[in-house]
């Protein structure tokens, strides 16, 4: 008698470990992830994003302002370099306005205003009092600007931070609320929250590096004010020294 075919055997049951994970159900782009993100941390975002555009536009303005600045004091000082007096300097430099003018300016102005004082080391004093108070103002208008490039580079990752962990306060919320710890429940959130540091750092890098650079091309310019500084004390000086008293050189400053 043949033997009855036996049963087939029952193949392990390992279909569940062969399926495939659940998709995030979420989209994990930049733009999605803001969109998805809590309203605060969506406003820490906003704020860091203009944050980023003020950095750039004021480097943008700021690198025009200094080049200018500093090509015009360079052709000044040496249209000026051959003067043998300050009303040749000013002839020299026609109506052109930088600050190199000013100080021309303020040391006919003092010799103007001293006319009749015999003390060359006075009316030398009182100017040079005048060009550190132009060397001081031109400082302070060079550097407009830069304190607020040092606040959003100082700040910038903190306030990111902040978003971040208010995200990820939401996110455990979230995952109590839904009682699981599936990674496909709980990725979003997270990224959402991390992204608010992410653009923190992209706001705060390029403050403290564009900071840097100008404070290095201010410094390069304040060097060129105070050539033209001494470069004005050296005409007064010289003049002072060749009219014995500035008679001549109070009358030309009044021409």
């Amino acid at each position: 008698m043949a033997a009855a075919p036996s049963a087939p055997v029952a193949a392990p049951d390992n279909a569940q470990a062969l399926k495939p994970a659940a998709p995030v159900p979420h989209d994990l782009s930049p733009w999605s992830m803001f969109l998805s993100a809590d309203v605060i941390v969506k406003a820490v975002m906003i704020g860091l994003a203009f944050a980023s555009l003020v950095t750039w536009t004021m480097f943008i303005g700021k690198s025009i302002e200094l080049s200018t600045a500093r090509r015009k004091l360079r052709l000044a000082l040496g249209q000026s370099a051959a003067a043998r007096s300050l009303t040749e300097a000013q002839f020299a430099l026609a109506s052109k306005d930088t600050v190199l003018s000013m100080l021309l300016a303020a040391a006919l102005r003092e010799a103007r205003l001293s006319a009749g004082i015999s003390s060359d080391s006075g009316i030398k004093e009182r100017a040079t009092s005048s060009f550190a108070e132009i060397s001081r103002a031109e400082a302070r208008r060079i550097r407009l600007g830069m304190g607020l490039l040092a606040t959003i580079g100082a700040t910038a990752p903190f306030v990111g931070l902040f978003g971040t962990v208010w995200g990820i306060m939401n996110s455990f919320i979230g995952i109590s609320k839904a009682q699981t710890t599936n990674l496909a429940v709980v990725a979003p959130g997270i990224a959402e929250a991390l992204l608010a540091t992410a653009i923190g750092l992209v706001a705060a890098i390029p403050a403290v590096i564009i900071y840097n650079h100008f404070a290095r091309q201010a410094k390069t310019y304040l060097e060129l004010v105070a050539r033209a500084s001494g470069a004005a004390g050296r005409l007064l000086s010289r003049d002072l020294d060749r009219t014995h008293g500035g008679a001549p050189l109070v009358r030309a400053a009044a021409e």
